[in-house]
C-alpha cells in the first residue's frame, strides 16, 4: 500500500535498463487500486535502510507564518467536503485537533534526491545476509500465525515475510510521521492535491471505523503505514482483522494483521500457492534476445525448444506461460518469470522490487544465491543521462515516445531497434556503453 516513488522519495533504484523499464511505471505496493490509470512509478526503494531516515525525522507540527493561515482556510473547506463524504464532524474535529501545515513533509516532497543503484547493488542490500537471517528468525518466531495465514489466503508465507522485510525491515522502520497532518499538508500543497485528499478521506474513514486513534496513525511522510506500508485506500480495500479483536491493526508491534493483510492483497491478485515468481535460467549461445521482456510469453516447452535451461542446466519446471527477463541486459542474470511475478507486481510493479521480494523469499527458505555474474563494471545511468539517451535515440531516428528520463516500453523498443541497426545484442538494456555509442 504505498505511494509512487515521487511520494516516498527514498532511494530510487534504476537498474539502468531492463529493470528500470518497470521501475518507471510502478505504483508503490497497494497503490494500484487508486492509481491503476496512472501507473506512475515508485521505483523499488531500499525500504529497510532508507526508511530508517524517515523513522526518526518526523518534523514537529509548527505553525508556518507564511502559509499556515491559508492551510487553515483549506482545512475549513475540506471539513465540509469530508462531512459530505460521510465523515462525522466529531471524528473530523478529533483527527484535526492541533493539526498544522507540516514544513518537513513539504521539504521532503519538494526536494527528493535521486540515488541510482544497479540491480545487483539493490539485490545485495535487499537480500543481504542479515536480512536473510532475520527473515528466518521471523519465520520461526511467527511460524504458527504464518502457517494460519498461508492456510487462509493460500499465499506462500516466505513471500509475505520477504515483503515485510523489504517494506519495514521486519517492522523496525514503520515510520513515525503522523499521517493526518502529513496527508493534509500534501493535499493542501496542490500539485497532487486530489490524490492526497482522497487518501486523507480514506484515512479519516479508517479512524471512524475505530481501527486506530489519530495520534497512533503513523507511517512515512507520504502516508504509507504499518509493517507492510499500506496507503489508506488500499488499507480500506484489503486490510484484515486476523486477530479477531475488531480492529485491522497494522500499526501494532504484533505484525499479525499486517502480515495477513499482505497475504490478503496478494490473494486478491491471483497468487498461486506453491509456485515460484520465477527461476534463474541459462540462455544458449546465439539466443534471440529480442524475445526477452514482459511482452513475449511462451510455454515452458517452447522456451526449452529454444535452448533455455535452468541455471544448473536442468529441464525447466512447468508453471505455465513465462517470459524471459534480463534486468541487467545480456551480460547479467536471466530469469524465467511466471504468473506469481505479476501478483507481486500489483504490490510494486518495479522489476527490481519483484525480483528482490522473490529472491529474498527463496533465500529465507534456504534457496541458492543467484549463480550468474553481473556486469559490475557498469553503473546506472543518471536521470540526465537517460534523457540524453532518449534524445540521441530520437535524433537517430528511433522514437522513444518522448524525453522524460524513464526507460519505458517505447524506449526499450527504440533501444532494441538501434542495437539491431548497429549490430549490438538487442537486449533493450539502457547501459552506459549504449549511451557512449550514441554520443
Amino acid at each position: 500500500m504505498r505511494f509512487p516513488g515521487w511520494a516516498l522519495g527514498l532511494c530510487t533504484v534504476l537498474a539502468a535498463g531492463g529493470a528500470s523499464a518497470a521501475i518507471e511505471h510502478s505504483p508503490r505496493p497497494m497503490l494500484r487500486p487508486v492509481m491503476a490509470a496512472l501507473k506512475t512509478s515508485p521505483r523499488p526503494t531500499l525500504r529497510p535502510e532508507a526508511a530508517s531516515a524517515d523513522a526518526g525525522s518526523s518534523a514537529e507540527l509548527v505553525k508556518v507564518s507564511a502559509g499556515d493561515s491559508g492551510f487553515q482556510r483549506w482545512v475549513t473547506g475540506f471539513r465540509r467536503r469530508a462531512i459530505a463524504q460521510g465523515i462525522s464532524p466529531k471524528v473530523f474535529d478529533w483527527a484535526f485537533s492541533g493539526v498544522h501545515l507540516d514544513p518537513g513533509v513539504l521539504a521532503k516532497d519538494r526536494h527528493q534526491s535521486e540515488f541510482t543503484k544497479t540491480i545487483w547493488q539493490y539485490l545485495a542490500s535487499a537480500a543481504s545476509d542479515k536480512r536473510i537471517a532475520t527473515g528466518r528468525q521471523m519465520m520461526r518466531k511467527y511460524g504458527r500465525v504464518l502457517d494460519q495465514i498461508q492456510r487462509t489466503y493460500h499465499v506462500d508465507k516466505s513471500v509475505v515475510v520477504a515483503i515485510w522485510g523489504m517494506e519495514s525491515n521486519y517492522g523496525s522502520h514503520r515510520g513515525s510521521t503522523q499521517i493526518i497532518p502529513a496527508l493534509a499538508t500534501l493535499a493542501y500543497d496542490g500539485r497532487r492535491g486530489k490524490f492526497f485528499e482522497a487518501q486523507l478521506i480514506d484515512a479519516l474513514k479508517i479512524i471512524q471505523q475505530g481501527n486506530v486513534a489519530p495520534r497512533n496513525m503513523t507511517g512515512s511522510w507520504a502516508g504509507a503505514m504499518g509493517h507492510t506500508q499500506f496507503i489508506p485506500s488500499s488499507y480500506l480495500a484489503y486490510a484484515v482483522d486476523f486477530r479477531g479483536d475488531g480492529k485491522r491493526d497494522i500499526w501494532s508491534d504484533d505484525p499479525t494483521d499486517a502480515l495477513a493483510s499482505t497475504a490478503s492483497y496478494l490473494h486478491r491478485f491471483g497468487w498461486r500457492e506453491g509456485q515460484p515468481w520465477g527461476i534463474e535460467v541459462a540462455l544458449p549461445r546465439g539466443f534471440n534476445y529480442a524475445l526477452t521482456g514482459h511482452g513475449t510469453h511462451k510455454s515452458v516447452r517452447e522456451w526449452e525448444r529454444l535452448g533455455v535451461r535452468t541455471a544448473t542446466g536442468r529441464a525447466l519446471p512447468n508453471y505455465g506461460e513465462a517470459s524471459v527477463l534480463l534486468p541487467a541486459g545480456a551480460q547479467g542474470a536471466a530469469f524465467l518469470i511466471f504468473h506469481n511475478f505479476k501478483a507481486i507486481e500489483h504490490y510494486n510493479s518495479a522489476d527490481a522490487y519483484v525480483i528482490a521480494v522473490g529472491y529474498l523469499a527463496s533465500r529465507i527458505e534456504g534457496g541458492p544465491p543467484i549463480r550468474h555474474s553481473w556486469p559490475v563494471g557498469d553503473r546506472a545511468l543518471t536521470s540526465a543521462e537517460r534523457q540524453q539517451l532518449q534524445a540521441r535515440l530520437t535524433r537517430a531516428g528511433f522514437n522513444t515516445g518522448g524525453v522524460d528520463g524513464r526507460i519505458g516500453p517505447m524506449t526499450i523498443r527504440a533501444i532494441r531497434a538501434y542495437q539491431r541497426h548497429v549490430g549490438m545484442i538487442p537486449d533493450g538494456y539502457a547501459s552506459l556503453a549504449l549511451l557512449q555509442r550514441l554520443r
